[in-house]
């Protein structure tokens, strides 16, 4: 069975412990649903970006971590 996992990493690409510790995902679904519950805590803790892996493959990253960065193009 496919593990999902989250990568975190600072704004650079390196690798940081999250300051919130993620359980093991077993649906992509299950991991979308605990980074949008937690994403302000890893960002304070200082994680600036996420990627999603499926075992060994990313699925998809980076994805900032800052609402600032997501926020809709400005004027």
């Amino acid at each position: 069975m496919a593990a999902w996992t989250w990568r975190f990493e600072k704004a650079d690409g390196t690798e940081v412990a999250p300051a919130v510790e993620p359980e093991e995902f077993t649906t992509q679904g299950d991991a979308e649903s605990w980074i949008g519950e937690y994403w302000k805590e890893l960002a304070e803790g200082g994680a600036d970006q996420v990627r999603l892996f499926e075992d060994t493959t990313e699925i998809y990253g980076p994805m900032s971590l800052h609402a600032e960065d997501a926020a809709a193009p400005q004027e």
